[in-house]
């Protein structure tokens, strides 16, 4: 590229990357390219909500949850929920309808991140990315809108659980703290979490798309909740829902094959390989899976 122009345009369609020296640990250029990042990146692009497209420009606020993170400043144990705005302005105060709840809220204290640096800001436009002090009233997907009540944005495409563990807390005076990290984790969408039916609540089953996760899962819930725990892997590789009707019971499965609920209460079966998936499916004619809970 020396001496020679650069072709913002294929930036953007992706067909050059450019590359920038600097260090962030002295400071040095972070700025330059900040800058350059700005002038490179593409404009704010209309969503899709159904079969209607939204403008960043000429549609009036719209945004819809991405993220959610609880504990991210282990003083205050807070949690934030991180929305992403689609179209017109945000303004500090104001009253949106929360569409899946089907009642109005007040968006306060909106935030704005820097590394490690925290700013309450007053406004905030299409494509910027604010956070928002949430009290357990925000899920993934979560669309938030200025005056159309029945708008809804895309859902968010999830991975399915490759791997799945056994886990149980170790100090039984620690089930409440267990319980309240295990469903704050997983509504981050960091795991998904399984219960086998017909036992208690003390264990609980849990999948990720990687092993790692789980090493995640075990340090947060001893840093951030004080809990150890207990955890088994298991040899599962398949989760699939169950949408046809009855009791999944009665269902004619092989010896390995765990029968669950979510934690919406939908029975969800476990399966070794897709063999078990096979061998399920031509054994109960009328069974119907998805590996993908809509």
């Amino acid at each position: 590229m020396a001496g020679e122009e650069l072709d913002e345009e294929k930036v953007r369609r992706g067909q050059l990357t450019p590359v920038f020296f600097g260090s962030a640990m002295t400071n040095f250029g972070v700025e330059t390219f900040l800058n350059a990042f700005i002038n490179m990146a593409p404009c704010p692009q209309a969503q899709m909500a159904g079969e209607e497209i939204i403008e960043p420009e000429k549609t009036a606020f719209t945004g819809f949850v991405f993220k959610i993170q609880a504990n991210m400043n282990p003083a205050h144990r807070d949690r934030l929920a991180f929305l992403r705005i689609c179209s017109g302005e945000f303004e500090k105060g104001m009253e949106v309808w929360h569409t899946r709840l089907g009642r109005k809220i007040r968006l306060s204290q909106p935030t704005q991140f820097m590394a490690q640096e925290r700013t309450i800001i007053d406004n905030a436009y299409a494509g910027d990315i604010i956070g928002l002090f949430d009290q357990g009233i925000f899920n993934i997907g979560d669309t938030l809108t200025l005056n159309r009540p029945d708008l809804k944005f895309d859902k968010i495409p999830t991975f399915p659980s490759e791997h799945f563990a056994r886990i149980q807390f170790a100090d039984s005076m620690k089930r409440k703290q267990f319980q309240k990290g295990i469903a704050q984790l997983a509504e981050e969408g960091a795991i998904q979490v399984f219960k086998q039916i017909d036992i208690g609540v003390e264990t609980l089953i849990v999948g990720a798309v990687g092993v790692l996760q789980f090493e995640v899962l075990e340090h947060r819930l001893k840093n951030e909740y004080g809990v150890s725990v207990v955890m088994q892997t298991l040899s599962y590789h398949h989760a699939r829902w169950i949408v046809s009707e009855g009791d999944p019971r009665n269902l004619t499965l092989t010896s390995s094959t765990l029968i669950a609920e979510d934690t919406d209460g939908s029975y969800v079966l476990l399966f070794e390989n897709e063999w078990a998936i096979d061998w399920a499916c031509d054994k109960n004619k009328n069974l119907k899976l998805q590996d993908l809970k809509n």
